[in-house]
């Protein structure tokens, strides 16, 4: 039976990896997988999805009004199966995007990875990775070490001009110039200094 799966970990934890790793390994099996990225998230290119350790797919961008249920089913009709459907970036998806993954699961049975991160630089979680939270049927962590110390990454701390920053808009797309994983303790100390 297939099952939705949202697969979380901050930045650096290797989630675009992951999905890497997940599609070589259906398809050197020779099942066909289908990758879906947000739009929004152009630093490997609008249709890929990259790795920081140089890896790249091909992926179909999704915007704020694609229907993924939709879009699934027509690469079915096209393409015959697909055994996984893996969401990079899942973090960035709305809750119908949620919805229509939760369609692509029940009424068409192909399992679902999404991988996101579940919070963002203020700690607060993103619409997609709540709704990920509430829908999927298994929930994973993937572990990552904190910038600073050798404690369990849990959050971000995003940066501007070398400085940490915990004002803006949520959804700022950004690297490891931007962004470092860190423990809760080091995320408390770097906002104490301010």
């Amino acid at each position: 039976m297939a099952q939705l799966y949202f697969k979380y970990g901050t930045m650096n934890s290797g989630k675009s990896f992951e999905i890497i790793k997940v599609a070589h390994n259906y398809e050197e099996q020779g099942k066909p997988v289908l990758i879906f990225t947000p739009a929004i998230d152009t630093r490997n290119g609008s249709d890929r999805v990259g790795s920081r350790a140089g890896f790249t797919r091909p992926a179909i961008p999704v915007s704020e009004n694609t229907n993924l249920y939709e879009s699934v089913k027509t690469q079915l009709s096209g393409s015959g199966r697909f055994f996984c459907v893996l969401v990079d970036e899942a973090q960035w998806l709305k809750k119908h995007h949620i919805v229509e993954l939760t369609r692509v699961v029940d009424e068409l049975n192909v399992p679902v990875m999404a991988f996101g991160l579940k919070n963002d630089f203020q700690n607060e979680l993103f619409e997609g990775s709540y709704n990920l939270l509430v829908y999927a049927d298994k929930i994973e962590e993937i572990k990552t070490i904190c910038w600073y110390c050798d404690r369990k990454a849990t959050m971000v701390i995003r940066f501007k001009d070398g400085v940490p920053v915990n004002e803006g808009e949520q959804i700022q797309v950004g690297g490891s110039e931007d962004y470092k994983p860190v423990c809760r303790r080091c995320y408390n100390e770097a906002f104490k200094q301010k």
